[in-house]
């Protein structure tokens, strides 16, 4: 692994403050100057203790081009999640209907280790597809209905809306 410089640590060690001092706030729902100091001060030691476990993003992550993607994505998501739903919820409810259950290989451009797990997440949440693994850039996912089992036309119907999104975020 290598070695981040000084000011790389500062930054995701403020990022990382910043963010549980959100949640700090979104749990006590006060503003109390009391709370707030209290606050400050847990969450320091927290992100003091915890930088080097729960930091994979610097500030730039918070640029507004990709607060905006981020937001895009969370509505792509969640369509995606309603849709898958109710496929599975039709198959369910249908016995006749056939699955053809199986694992596909899909390649992924993405670069980061933490945007392929948010990749292998996204595709695991939504029901019908599990990431069983992920290695380098390929993921094998579990899919309730194999359509195909061409990589190429498999990432198009699993993974491409999620990934166009993500590479503009990471």
């Amino acid at each position: 692994m290598k070695e981040l410089t000084f000011n790389v640590k500062f930054s995701r060690f403020l990022l990382n403050w910043l963010f549980l001092m959100v949640v700090w706030v979104a749990f006590t729902t006060s503003f109390s100057s009391q709370e707030l100091v209290v606050g400050l001060v847990v969450t320091m030691i927290i992100s003091l203790l915890s930088i080097s476990m729960f930091t994979c993003c610097t500030p730039a992550i918070l640029c507004p081009r990709r607060i905006f993607f981020m937001i895009w994505y969370l509505f792509v998501f969640i369509g995606a999640l309603i849709m898958s739903n109710l496929d599975v919820a039709r198959r369910v409810l249908t016995p006749s209907l056939p699955i053809n259950p199986g694992i596909v290989k899909i390649k992924t451009k993405l670069t980061t280790n933490f945007s392929k797990m948010v990749l292998a997440n996204s595709i695991t949440l939504t029901p019908g597809t599990l990431t069983v693994d992920i290695v380098d850039d390929t993921l094998y996912i579990h899919w309730i209905d194999v359509k195909t089992t061409n990589p190429e036309e498999a990432f198009k119907e699993i993974a491409e809306q999620f990934e166009k999104i993500l590479l503009k975020i990471f």
